[in-house]
């Protein structure tokens, strides 16, 4: 188990000394473009909301604030699951050359996990500082909103890839994330209730991982924990768990002869 979590830890020694190099590449839809949807929609549409009545009991900062939080990671998860695992697999063959030596694909798809879980921590970390001045934040139950942004990253990172470890080229990206990654920004709960959404909509809202996120972080943030934190827990670790697993039978038909 120590010599596995070592191979592990050495997938991800190696992530971050890439990530050294292009990390100012990340500072906009990392920490920037989060923080510009918060002053422009959360606090600058969020004074027109306000005057016209609270949002499910909260200001429209306090309200769209944890949504953020969530989605960022989402995005960010997202974009982490798919073009490094194509660059890795096919445009430069590193994993390849990592699985010359000791470490396995087990170790290759837990360290690429582990990593993006390192990812997500610092920008949900920014996020919640960032936040401060603003008041979002009620109570020591938001500090609890962190996990569950990491969380609600996993749960999407870890099936996009397995799936983006099977594609033989980057063309079904752009699909990913203008038809499923963006409608989940929109419309599961991250600028205004679900139940404002047509009857029809929102069972499909219901089941989204961002839904689930969301309402976890919203919960711990304005500390009124949602009462399915439990139901919202199991369907996040399932898809993380059941994704990684996935990542390592695909990554294997994938990269071993």
């Amino acid at each position: 188990m120590r010599v596995a979590a070592g191979r592990s830890a050495a997938v991800v020694e190696g992530l971050w000394v890439s990530y050294r190099h292009t990390w100012r590449a990340t500072l906009v839809s990392s920490f920037l473009s989060p923080l510009l949807f918060l002053l422009a929609i959360g606090v600058g549409l969020g004074a027109r909301i306000d005057s016209g009545g609270p949002v499910e009991g909260l200001t429209y900062a306090a309200f769209v604030a944890p949504g953020l939080l969530a989605a960022t990671c989402m995005q960010v998860a997202t974009f982490e699951a798919t073009y490094p695992v194509m660059a890795g697999i096919k445009w430069f063959g590193t994993y390849r050359s990592i699985l010359a030596t000791p470490v396995g694909v087990p170790d290759l798809v837990a360290g690429r996990v582990a990593w993006i879980a390192l990812r997500l921590t610092a920008v949900a970390a920014v996020f919640m500082v960032v936040t401060i001045p603003f008041g979002v934040s009620s109570g020591p139950l938001a500090v609890l909103a962190l996990p569950a942004a990491v969380l609600t990253g996993l749960a999407v990172a870890a099936p996009i890839e397995a799936w983006a470890a099977s594609r033989d080229d980057e063309q079904g990206f752009v699909g990913l994330f203008r038809f499923v990654i963006l409608p989940m920004f929109l419309f599961a709960g991250t600028f205004f209730p679900v139940s404002q959404l047509p009857d029809w909509l929102q069972p499909v809202a219901w089941i989204t991982p961002l839904w689930h996120g969301t309402e976890l972080t919203r919960g711990f943030m304005t500390g009124a924990p949602d009462p399915l934190v439990p139901l919202h827990l199991a369907v996040l670790l399932v898809l993380a768990v059941a994704g990684t697993l996935a990542a390592t039978v695909t990554y294997r038909r994938r990269l071993e002869p």
